[in-house]
């Protein structure tokens, strides 16, 4: 039951970091003063990550926990190019904006893999029972 929990509770972590991007690029614009910046880009990038890597592990909790520890380290990479660029926002404010993003999908990719070790999905012996059955 607390690998459901933690199932769950991660998933709710990773879509919560992915509506903040979309939300605060689509507001706003991350990178950069003006909204149309190009830099801004990238957060499709870190999405995509995310989301490829979800559909590749198949929604089982040890490929996604990878999956969203890539999307953190993409995410705190589209950080460093932030800090770099010219006409960004303070440095205190990329700091802390990415390292909230980071620690939510970090956060996700932990709690996916509490999941894993607990045993989430739970296995099913339907198919044992039928073969042993149909026999």
């Amino acid at each position: 039951m607390q690998s459901n929990t933690a199932y769950r509770f991660a998933v709710g972590l990773a879509l919560t970091a992915a509506f903040l991007i979309v939300w605060l690029n689509a507001a706003a614009g991350l990178i950069g003063i003006e909204d149309d910046d190009p830099a801004n880009l990238l957060y499709v990038g870190v999405l995509a990550i995310g989301f490829v890597g979800v559909i590749i592990a198949r929604f089982q909790p040890r490929g996604m926990a990878r999956a969203f520890c890539a999307t953190a380290l993409a995410q705190a990479l589209v950080g460093a190019i932030a800090l770099e660029l010219p006409n960004t926002a303070g440095s205190v404010q990329i700091l802390v904006l990415h390292g909230v993003l980071v620690a939510l999908f970090a956060g996700a990719a932990l709690l996916l893999r509490y999941a894993a070790r607990k045993g989430f999905p739970p296995t099913s012996n339907v198919l044992e029972h039928d073969a042993a059955g149909s026999g």
